[in-house]
């Protein structure tokens, strides 16, 4: 039978802090130590953003893990490698002009290898795409650098809109970021595996959607930034008008096939007039109508 704290998600501040069981037993030699190594360990990749967030519009939180939950934090050694490969990620994103200070914090914190398949964990913080499964990648740490500096172009960002969830890498970093992340994926395994990459973490302001990314979040907005994580042919109609009079869209916007793909930034300057500009040359999964 399931306890009324385990039903509880995300866990409170007292879940965090119960005290040990006590035992008669004696300890064996080095077994404080050990405990101690292992519970300071834990919170290295954790704690991403303010945990009095509240959830809204129907969408699910993200938030502590769910008591039996696996533990995938780095410890140790392996740890404070990743750390350091992660800071080398970011001195190469500062190298090739990535400015705003946001986005180069967000990404030094987190942990893209979480975000991988084991076996291409040790490639997670090349410069390079990476299959997720499904015909998705994750992407580039620099084009998701580029996009995120784009959308937010030193303002401060209350709400986002993310379309393309995938493994949930991005909204992560987005989370730290903005007040509130809202992310759609219409694929369902990679909307249940984004939740699972996530929680771990303990990400409070993330609020995962499984739909059409096409339509947005009427409910939710408007947002001050809508980044796509595909490419269509144009921007979708509904996601203009979701942008607040002020908010950045930053989309692929080309050929499904990848041909001549270009990342364009829609700034919404009115009510009825929106304002486009056409920048680097990129190479995006195609954007999709309807759920799967």
């Amino acid at each position: 039978m399931t306890s009324e704290r385990a039903k509880r998600f995300p866990l409170g501040l007292a879940d965090l802090e119960r005290k040990p069981r006590t035992s008669t037993a004696a300890p064996r030699a080095g077994s404080d130590e050990r405990a101690r190594a292992r519970t300071n360990a834990a919170p290295r990749e954790a704690g991403l953003l303010r945990a009095d967030m509240p959830a809204s519009h129907g969408l699910e939180k993200m938030g502590a893990p769910r008591m039996g939950a696996p533990n995938v934090a780095l410890t140790g050694a392996l740890a404070l490698t990743s750390e350091r490969v992660r800071e080398r990620m970011v001195e190469r994103l500062r190298t090739n002009g990535v400015l705003d200070a946001r986005v180069l914090h967000a990404m030094s914190v987190v942990p893209r290898h979480m975000f991988v398949d084991p076996g291409l964990a040790a490639q997670a913080y090349e410069d390079a795409a990476l299959p997720i499964g499904h015909q998705q990648t994750i992407s580039k740490p620099s084009v998701v650098a580029r996009m995120l500096e784009l959308a937010a172009a030193g303002r401060e960002l209350q709400r986002v809109l993310e379309i393309g969830t995938g493994c949930g890498y991005q909204a992560a970093v987005l989370s730290r970021m903005a007040g509130d992340v809202y992310s759609i994926e219409r694929i369902k395994p990679l909307y249940e595996r984004a939740k699972i990459n996530l929680r771990p973490l303990r990400v409070p302001n993330i609020r995962l959607h499984y739909g059409d990314g096409r339509l947005g979040l009427p409910a939710a907005a408007p947002f001050d930034a809508i980044v796509i994580a595909a490419a269509g042919l144009d921007v979708p109609q509904a996601l203009l008008e979701q942008l607040a009079i002020g908010g950045r869209l930053v989309a692929p916007v080309g050929a499904q096939s990848g041909q001549n793909q270009v990342l364009t930034l829609v700034e919404r300057v009115s009510n009825s007039q929106w304002r486009e500009s056409r920048l680097d040359r990129v190479f995006f999964v195609p954007l999709k109508s309807g759920v799967i």
